[in-house]
């Protein structure tokens, strides 16, 4: 009896996941021809037509995707496989996938990567920036091995490994009238004034936790799409805002009359990691977590 390979069932889940040929083929970097010539092996060995091809759209049968949920099952058990028996190999070398939030990313990995890779020369690291929602289903697909995040969070099916605080810091534009940072006080900030992240970014909601804003009119109902953003709107003085401490004396903060001051000490959210309950790799990423927080102070 013929089973499917590891290759096919990759180019079936990138199909049901683009819904277009050409982009799934780029995503598994193979030819468009190749990439179909595969999919049609798939299809003879099931002995069932996953795929309803038309000229304009790709669309997947309903057996089609009966075979995607059990295609990701089929991986990760694969991934957890190869786990297994790498579990005896140096640590931290190889491929490692490394899911990251925007809210970190720019911040911690330009100091750590250089030491990261001094450290371990033979660790080959593919990183994924997106939020965390979205890297937390990756990891859930055996597409990511381990993510870097901001905790608390609801991770289902995953260990954490708490690393740091990272502090909030109230930042507004030096001189503002809207706050004064050397008396601030929650109940003495204005209306409407804090500006946030949209709905979405885990950041908004450890903000408003962290710095007791859930609940009250303080935050604007405009909200900005990215970090980037965010500061712009502060800089341009439409609102005051709280800031992670790690984006103290960033490159975004540069060439912007936006300062930060400290807030009360509660006020913080926590950086962790987490990966796959029962991977084979728990105590390498136990390593990976050591070396973070050894080392993230540049």
């Amino acid at each position: 009896m013929k089973y499917p390979t590891v290759k096919q069932l990759r180019y079936f889940l990138a199909l049901n996941e683009t819904h277009h040929f050409g982009r799934a083929a780029a995503a598994c970097c193979v030819s468009q021809s190749a990439f179909s010539k595969g999919l049609q092996e798939l299809e003879a060995v099931l002995g069932t037509q996953l795929v309803d091809r038309t000229n304009r759209q790709v669309t997947i049968t309903s057996i089609g995707q009966e075979v995607a949920i059990q295609a990701r099952l089929c991986l990760r058990d694969i991934e957890s496989l190869i786990d297994i028996a790498g579990q005896h190999r140096r640590p931290l070398c190889g491929e490692l996938r490394l899911g990251v939030i925007p809210t970190i990313a720019p911040f911690m990995l330009p100091t750590i990567l250089p030491k990261l890779r001094k450290a371990y020369p033979d660790l080959r690291l593919f990183l994924a920036e997106d939020q965390t929602q979205n890297i937390h289903e990756q990891l859930l697909d055996g597409e990511l091995d381990v993510l870097l995040l901001a905790l608390p969070y609801e991770l289902r099916s995953t260990e954490q490994l708490p690393l740091f605080k990272d502090r909030f810091l109230l930042a507004c534009k030096a001189n503002t009238q809207r706050v004064d940072p050397s008396k601030y006080r929650l109940n003495r900030i204005e209306l409407a004034s804090v500006l946030l992240l949209k709905d979405g970014h885990c950041l908004r909601d450890h903000a408003l936790d962290a710095c007791r804003l859930r609940g009250t009119r303080k935050v604007s109902q405009f909200a900005a799409t990215s970090l980037l953003t965010l500061i712009e709107m502060v800089d341009a003085d439409l609102g005051i805002t709280f800031l992670p401490e790690m984006a103290a004396g960033s490159a975004m903060l540069r060439n912007t009359r936006v300062k930060t001051y400290p807030t009360h000490d509660r006020s913080y959210r926590t950086i962790g990691l987490a990966w796959r309950k029962g991977s084979g790799r728990a105590d390498e990423f136990k390593l990976l977590g050591k070396f973070l927080r050894d080392n993230r102070s540049s």
